[in-house]
């Protein structure tokens, strides 16, 4: 069995930051975390800020099969929307841990670096349906059948750099 790793160019764009400002159902300023969460955008550096864009990086995924999961819950919730069946708060925690697994076994496949993984990537930058294309991986947007959680493995730069007026 592969593991679900590859080496890839990171994909950096700026612009894939704001995309948690956008609103969508029930969040008419988008996520309630941004702007306030250290880890979330515009608060957590971006990834040329942190990373060594000189060394290498890998990609590591779990996936999660959403499609079961919203079968599933169909069958226990008969009466409920399509929104509640594929509701992250019943499955995110689960394909979380999945990936955190993931990400322990990258490390162990690969103990010559000291990687720094960043399991919110697109927070910093991270451009990461482009990103995966280049581990041949597809990402479906929205998630029907197969949902994905991505990590970005590098090494950390020795200098940090700041923003300023951010």
């Amino acid at each position: 069995m592969t593991m679900p790793h590859a080496r890839v160019l990171p994909v950096l764009y700026d612009s894939v930051r704001k995309l948690c400002s956008r609103p969508y159902e029930g969040h008419p300023r988008g996520c309630p975390n941004y702007g306030k969460a250290p880890r979330c955008p515009p608060k957590v550096a971006r990834i040329d800020e942190v990373y060594d864009l000189g060394a290498p990086f890998y990609v590591v995924w779990s996936t999660f099969e959403l499609g079961a999961h919203v079968a599933t819950m169909r069958d226990r919730h008969p009466d409920w929307s399509e929104r509640q069946l594929r509701c992250v708060l019943y499955w995110q925690g689960t394909a979380r841990k999945r990936l955190r697994a993931e990400v322990e076994a990258f490390r162990e496949a690969h103990p010559e670096v000291d990687w720094l993984v960043e399991t919110t990537p697109e927070a910093m930058g991270l451009e990461v349906t482009k990103t995966m294309a280049q581990a041949g991986v597809e990402l479906p947007w929205p998630p029907v059948e197969t949902a994905y959680h991505v990590a970005l493995a590098g090494k950390r730069r020795e200098i940090y750099l700041t923003h300023v007026g951010e």
